[in-house]
């Protein structure tokens, strides 16, 4: 059966709302997961499990488990929604639970480890199912040529949003773990949330959905769905340089997202980084992830996207050597900077390059597949990052090992053909 997608012009709002998006949900990555729930968490909520490493190997082990169901249960949604044209829908539904789940955390305090662990989780959940059915309009807004600079675009729109909802967030942040500031601290969680809600409107109003719903032939919604996902896991051994490029991206991935979460822990930890300095660095990484997601979503265009993730794997591997012996905050600074950029390029180029392999008409689809290997990816690397901290008792053996994910995953991605995987994307219609 041939995939239908409506022709309906795209519009300069539109492609504006769609990179609205990645400003809207920067404001969780960046305020939730890395820079102030993440560590309140390890330093208040989970205090009385010991400074011995038992706090960061809970939280770790909380966030591996939420992005396991979000690998079970993307696959399924994904074909879902393009089988009764609702990726729209499943964006909305999925901000609003984040939304929802982020300004509960305002209520967690000391102790409360188990609700500070589930709410995050369903946020957490919540978030990536949206960033899936929001990446899926891709290939419907953007021919080949240009979806490297419309990713990149959105990319440094979404750093653009980090930097603004940090700079918000500094004045209840700055005052740190202090008991009288510990009320403006968690109030920090429901500015995050209404950031995102407030943010994500012109994508609600605007982003329009050309997907057309697939007829379903007597079945049930889920029966389609788990149908047309069975054709997809069999199609996929027709797209070689796309599953072997899962491959790699589930390795390389498997380091960065692991990176983007330890980050604020390791600096507070290791450097004595206080809530104050993490935001002030994190403002400055936010403007070298911002210019480097725009720039290199250019030279993606330029000179193709696998040369351009080979680039920043090849700096990865560099800056996870020097963070691991790294000794002054000046250092970290210095390391930062650079990992911001090349942070922004690689997200941008890889998003770029599995639009490029994907069929037109099963979006959600094959991004499902994409977004359950980094899933799974975001399911081993913090739990080899905790247990290395945990046995070893240093984070800095930790963040040496991520050094050698990048190069495993670098070796695999050498496999991949950029452009026979966009002409195997192509001929879809004519397998």
């Amino acid at each position: 059966m041939t995939e239908q997608v409506r022709t309906t012009p795209v519009g300069r709002r539109e492609l504006w709302a769609w990179c609205l998006y990645d400003f809207a949900n920067s404001s969780f990555t960046t305020l939730i997961v890395t820079v102030a729930y993440s560590v309140y968490f390890v330093q208040v909520v989970a205090h009385d499990l010991g400074q011995d490493g038992t706090a960061e190997r809970v939280w770790f082990w909380g966030y591996a488990i939420s992005m396991l169901i979000v690998a079970l249960l993307s696959p399924s949604l994904g074909a879902l929604a393009d089988a009764r044209a609702a990726k729209r829908v499943g964006l909305i539904a999925a901000t609003l639970g984040c939304v929802v789940c982020t300004a509960l955390l305002f209520f967690v305090q000391a102790g409360d480890v188990w609700m500070g662990l589930l709410l995050f989780a369903v946020a957490n959940i919540a978030f990536d199912l949206g960033f899936m059915f929001c990446s899926a309009f891709l290939v419907e807004l953007a021919p080949p040529e240009a979806m490297g600079r419309l990713s990149g675009y959105g990319w440094g729109l979404g750093y653009a949003g980090g930097l603004l909802s940090l700079a918000i967030a500094y004045p209840l942040i700055r005052g740190g773990f202090t008991e009288t500031n510990l009320p403006l601290y968690r109030t920090s969680f429901v500015v995050t949330a209404g950031f995102f809600l407030l943010a994500s409107l012109p994508t609600f109003l605007w982003l329009k959905e050309r997907a057309v719903p697939q007829p379903r032939e007597g079945r049930s919604l889920w029966e389609d769905a788990f149908g047309r996902l069975a054709q997809t896991a069999r199609r996929l051994r027709q797209y070689r340089d796309l599953s072997t490029y899962l491959i790699a991206y589930l390795i390389y991935t498997d380091a960065i997202n692991t990176v983007i979460v330890a980050s604020g822990i390791f600096a507070n930890k290791v450097l004595d980084f206080s809530p104050g300095d993490l935001i002030i660095y994190f403002l400055i990484t936010q403007v070298t992830a911002g210019l480097g997601a725009v720039w290199f979503g250019r030279l993606a265009d330029r000179i193709g996207s696998k040369r351009t993730i080979s680039l920043t794997l090849l700096i990865w591997i560099g800056l996870a050597i020097c963070a691991a012996v790294v000794q002054t905050q000046a250092q970290f600074y210095a390391i930062g900077l650079v990992a911001g950029a090349v942070l922004g390029a690689n997200q941008s180029a890889s998003r770029t390059l599995v639009a490029q392999f994907i069929p037109v008409g099963r979006q959600a689809e094959f991004f499902s597949f994409f977004s359950v290997t980094g899933k799974f990816a975001a399911v081993i690397g913090p739990l080899v990052y905790g247990e290395v901290t945990a046995w070893t008792g240093s984070q800095r053996w930790a963040i040496l090992s991520m050094a050698v994910f990048f190069a495993i995953g670098l070796l695999v991605f050498q496999a991949v053909d950029e452009q026979r995987g966009r002409a195997a994307a192509q001929s879809f219609d004519k397998s």
